[in-house]
C-alpha cells in the first residue's frame, strides 16, 4: 500500500541522521564532531478512516494524514473530499 495521503498527497521525504561524537564546548567538552551522516526516510503520521459523507449517504474510506483529518473536521467531508478529487 502506498504512503500517500488522499487530500493533502503527503508523501515519504529523504534526510538524513548526523552522528555526533564528545561533548559540547558550552557544556565543558572539547566540542563535538560529526562521524557519520545515515540517510533515512520521514514517513507521513497516515490512519486510514471511514468518514461518513452525509450528501452521498455513505461511508467514504480514505488514508489520511492528522493534519488532513483536521482539515476535514473544519471544512466539511464533502467539500474537502471533493475538493481533491477523491469522490
Amino acid at each position: 500500500m502506498s504512503k500517500v495521503c488522499s487530500i493533502t498527497h503527503t508523501r515519504p521525504t529523504k534526510g538524513s541522521i548526523i552522528h555526533r561524537r564528545g561533548l559540547a564546548k558550552k557544556k565543558g567538552g572539547i566540542g563535538q564532531h560529526v562521524t557519520k551522516v545515515v540517510s533515512r526516510t520521514f514517513f507521513p503520521n497516515l490512519k486510514t478512516k471511514r468518514i461518513w459523507v452525509a450528501e452521498l449517504k455513505r461511508f467514504v474510506r480514505v488514508k489520511l494524514t492528522a493534519r488532513a483529518l483536521k482539515t476535514v473536521a473544519k471544512n466539511g467531508a464533502y467539500s474537502t473530499l471533493k475538493g481533491a478529487g477523491v469522490i
